[in-house]
């Protein structure tokens, strides 16, 4: 499983607006501030607003806030908006129309475990995101190559 690009640009934008809740910022000035291009931040802006997460302001003195306070946005919300509904199989979303669905003995562990990483993303907010931990309390694991299984006499 692995978010896409604009996802992870999506949340460095939010935590920069977060950092000075309530004010008004340029598309230009989040590019410069987050070192993304502002043709991918005006793209971003316009999905997070349609989605509710930011607030647009034409005009002058316009620009982007966001929509509610740092502690209510979650990166469930940013996932959902820029990804759709969290789902890690088909039948997390949509349900029904799977050939094997009347068969399927696997569907409701991949629901738990559906729920289980949505209430992890509702679980960090923005507010969160800019205040991050230092690094060394999360090791890196590197994703590079596909993890395999050995099998007896592999």
């Amino acid at each position: 499983m692995r978010l896409g690009k604009l996802t992870d640009y999506a949340t460095v934008v939010l935590t920069e607006m977060a950092q000075r809740p309530g004010e008004r910022r340029s598309t230009a000035e989040l590019a410069q501030r987050t070192h993304l291009s502002a043709t991918t931040v005006a793209k971003l802006l316009r999905q997070l607003a349609q989605a509710g997460v930011v607030k647009a302001t034409r005009g002058a003195n316009g620009g982007y806030v966001l929509a509610h306070d740092a502690g209510r946005i979650t990166i469930a919300d940013v996932v959902a908006a820029l990804e759709g509904p969290i789902a890690l199989t088909s039948c997390t979303v949509h349900g029904e129309g799977c050939p094997i669905d009347d068969h399927c003995g696997v569907r409701t562990n991949w629901w738990r475990i559906n729920a289980a990483i949505e209430r992890a993303l509702a679980s960090v907010t923005l507010a969160d995101m800019s205040a991050p931990l230092p690094a060394q309390e999360f090791p890196l694991r590197r994703v590079d190559a596909p993890h395999t299984r050995q099998t007896a006499g592999a």
